[in-house]
């Protein structure tokens, strides 16, 4: 049976099958052929033009030299101090995070002038290392801000990039800054600030358009539209009672965004990688000079969740829904066929054909941007 297999399948794949069929009788599990011989490998091979592997596995010793000129070479290799080889350029440009979390720079530079000031107040800097610190982060954030600051790709993220550049500019006493702080407490840190201050960002957008909903159902005050069930005319409604339904749905939106800043806001700082630290920080300093309500209580906590991430994102996820159902609503009610209201030429877009098509796109756009940030929630929860 095992000899009608092999030559069954020796004759779909004869260049894969041709040596194992030959020893068949000496192992039930084919050797594995040589890529070489396959006709599809060279086929795909010479229709994409490849004749090497993009990044070779053991450098040339030209190769090898070139890199001592790299800054991602063995001498500039970020934690290296126990590997013998450079990362390879292929490696590094799919483990950056430089290019997205760049834009986590304002709360790394704020939590590491507080860290830093609490490191001087109880002893473990000195002030003068301290002011160094404080001045090379603010000039730091001068430079991004201006659109000046060189990020590096070699450098992995925006903590490095940040703490490599202090330490280009200041010398030794930028070294001292990472005392008492891990990547972990230090990230976490970071994202609890950002997310706090986007909410504070989204909850004066919100209150904008439930203002432009009652203005605008104050303006059109008596006027009666169909009420809808399952797309048939129902009851009659006053207009007003309608646009006010999307004020009270956008009302608990804010609610929700309220609550979770609640939540997220306590600082993990002092947690350290896990289990805190032996030396003698204040906690309390830091949470305090960031904004925090208090300290976050239990380190493992502190920097192994991100629930606060994922309550953030329901809550955006739910005002996406809501976006997205006024969207809606309004390209229906601009069609010919409800004619309920007349977007203006402002704001609407016309046809490449058919000169009499006036377009919502800015509702319809409404509709498919309020779909990735549903998208977003769904990726996070399932990472």
């Amino acid at each position: 049976m095992e000899s009608a297999a092999a030559a069954a399948a020796a004759r779909a794949f004869p260049p894969f099958f041709a040596e194992s069929a030959r020893s068949s009788s000496q192992s039930r599990i084919p050797s594995r052929p040589k890529l070489s011989r396959s006709p599809l490998l060279s086929s795909l091979s010479r229709k994409i033009g490849l004749r090497a592997p993009p990044t070779a596995v053991a450098m040339s010793g030209a190769a090898a030299a070139a890199a001592d000129e790299n800054p991602s070479s063995k001498e500039a290799k970020l934690w290296g101090g126990r590997f013998e080889e450079s990362v390879t350029e292929t490696v590094e440009r799919f483990t950056e995070s430089i290019s997205f979390d760049k834009e986590l720079y304002r709360q790394d530079i704020r939590g590491s002038k507080a860290h830093a000031s609490m490191l001087a107040k109880q002893g473990l800097m000195d002030d003068s290392d301290r002011d160094k610190i404080l001045e090379g982060l603010s000039e730091i954030e001068r430079l991004i801000e201006n659109g000046e600051f060189k990020w590096r790709a070699d450098r992995e993220d925006v903590h490095m990039n940040i703490e490599a550049a202090l330490t280009d500019m200041i010398g030794e006493p930028a070294k001292k800054l990472h005392t008492a702080r891990s990547r972990n407490d230090q990230v976490q840190t970071d994202f609890r600030l950002w997310c706090r201050d986007a909410i504070d960002r989204i909850i004066p957008y919100i209150a904008h358009l439930q203002v432009a909903l009652v203005t605008l159902a104050l303006k059109n005050e008596g006027l009666i539209v169909p009420g809808y069930t399952h797309m048939q005319r129902a009851q009659p409604v006053l207009l007003q009672h309608h646009l006010l339904a999307y004020v009270e749905q956008l009302e608990r939106d804010i609610g929700r965004l309220v609550d979770c800043r609640a939540r997220l806001n306590f600082c993990p700082l002092g947690a350290c990688a896990l289990a805190g630290t032996g030396l003698p920080i204040d906690r309390f300093m830091t949470a305090d000079k960031l904004g925090f309500s208090a300290p976050m209580r239990n380190s493992i906590d502190a920097v192994s969740d991100r629930d606060f991430v994922m309550e953030f994102l329901s809550a955006n996820s739910i005002i996406a829904v809501h976006l997205s159902r006024l969207g809606e609503e309004w390209v229906l009610w601009a069609s010919e066929e409800f004619g309920f209201i007349t977007p203006s030429d402002s704001v609407s877009t016309g046809s490449s054909i058919m000169p009499q098509k006036k377009n919502p796109d800015p509702m319809e756009l409404v509709r498919g941007k309020s779909a990735r940030v549903i998208g977003d929630l769904v990726t996070l929860l399932t990472l």
